[in-house]
């Protein structure tokens, strides 16, 4: 095993992990950060979505190796200090849009859905429905509709 350090939503870590080991897994089962959700360990289903240095990625196919002492790793857990208020205007979005069922894959959406819009407002756009088609996170209960509402309230707070 070797030590690995990083930062995960806004604090320094150090672990004690396998080169090999996936990210998800040093942040689930080695620092108890249990938003990013396993659905399928291939980079498919996107339940694990967080942020790396402010873009979406899955640590579900990440070695822990890949991930350098000065990134930053923000789950869902982080999300709302990044704008420095007790929910993120996207989670608020989530919560008036009422999306969730089951809520498994709500935290994979909602980081997908913040760096998403982050991407689109900084090429100077508003969220089209052609962006929200890329979304590829699965949701086993179908709130597709929902969530794609909610995103659009989102952006508009964002």
């Amino acid at each position: 095993m070797a030590n690995q350090s990083f930062n995960v939503n806004g604090q320094p870590v150090t672990v004690d992990a396998p080169d090999d080991m996936a990210l998800l897994w040093v942040l689930r089962d080695k620092l108890g950060i249990t938003g990013p959700k396993y659905g399928c360990g291939i980079n498919v289903c996107k339940a694990c979505t967080s942020h790396l240095n402010g873009k979406a990625f899955n640590p579900c196919s990440v070695p822990v190796s890949a991930i350098k002492a000065d990134d930053e790793i923000t789950t869902i857990e982080g999300l709302p200090a990044t704008v420095g208020q007790d929910l993120h205007p996207m989670q608020e979005a989530w919560l008036e849009t009422d999306v969730a069922q089951c809520g498994f894959c709500q935290p994979g959406q909602i980081m997908t859905a913040v760096a998403l819009v982050r991407k689109v407002k900084a090429e100077g756009r508003a969220i089209t429905d052609a962006d929200l088609d890329s979304i590829r996170n699965i949701c086993r209960c179908g709130t597709y509709s929902r969530i794609r509402t909610a995103i659009k309230t989102g952006a508009a707070k964002m």
